[in-house]
């Protein structure tokens, strides 16, 4: 085995960590080189340890249905994929209040950790159901207040960066001469809208419709869809 000389491994070591700073976090891995998956189970797990971690916000990861289907280009297989999970009962589906059909997916664990009343188990009473809707843990159906969505707690302020975020980063492409960038360059921006980092954006974005993919001889090109 080759020895490397410890100046040249110093000076890679630093170039890596110049890098990562550039690009906003620890993880290098580029967005191009994990966009697509053959498998729902396989992007959910990479797409969950690829949460971006978001200081004093105590939510667990979760995943848009939307990213999924940046990712894995069958949008059958993955709703069908997708509900064979949740009757297992390795996740659960959330439907977003964020006037738009976006969904959140949340391994089941997760979701129990977030919600430590629930796993206490027993049937909830009447009495609980204030306690639970205070919380955050359900809400009630507008069509009929009899009802409950199960809900995801603390997460409020992501959902609103969410929004800001989706129309910052249409608003930078829309900015851009032919509304495109690279795929490298985009990754690199930091937005100021959202908590939420650029690679969850970009994963709901391209799977939404509203950007889309074109590969290029220097690289992937993100592009405004066109109405």
């Amino acid at each position: 085995m080759e020895n490397i000389p410890e100046s040249s491994s110093s000076s890679k070591g630093t170039k890596r960590r110049r890098d990562e700073e550039e690009s906003g976090d620890g993880n290098t891995a580029s967005l191009e080189l994990d966009l697509t998956f053959s498998d729902t189970l396989v992007a959910l797990r990479i797409m969950r340890a690829q949460f971006p971690h978001i200081p004093k916000v105590s939510v667990e990861p979760f995943i848009l249905k939307s990213q999924l289907y940046s990712s894995v280009k069958d949008r059958t297989l993955v709703d069908r994929e997708l509900e064979t999970l949740r009757r297992d009962k390795v996740l659960r589906v959330f439907k977003l209040n964020t006037g738009q059909d976006d969904h959140a997916v949340m391994f089941l664990d997760d979701y129990i950790n977030q919600c430590s009343l629930l796993s206490l188990g027993g049937k909830v009473k009447d009495s609980h159901i204030s306690i639970l809707i205070n919380a955050g843990i359900i809400t009630r159906q507008l069509i009929d207040p009899n009802m409950y969505w199960f809900a995801i707690p603390s997460i409020g302020s992501l959902l609103k960066g969410l929004s800001q975020g989706r129309k910052e980063i249409i608003s930078l492409l829309n900015r851009q001469r032919y509304k495109e960038m690279m795929l490298a360059s985009l990754e690199k921006k930091r937005l100021r809208m959202s908590s939420l980092d650029m690679r969850f954006h970009l994963r709901d974005l391209i799977g939404s419709g509203h950007l889309r993919t074109d590969q290029t001889p220097s690289g992937l090109v993100i592009r405004v869809s066109k109405d």
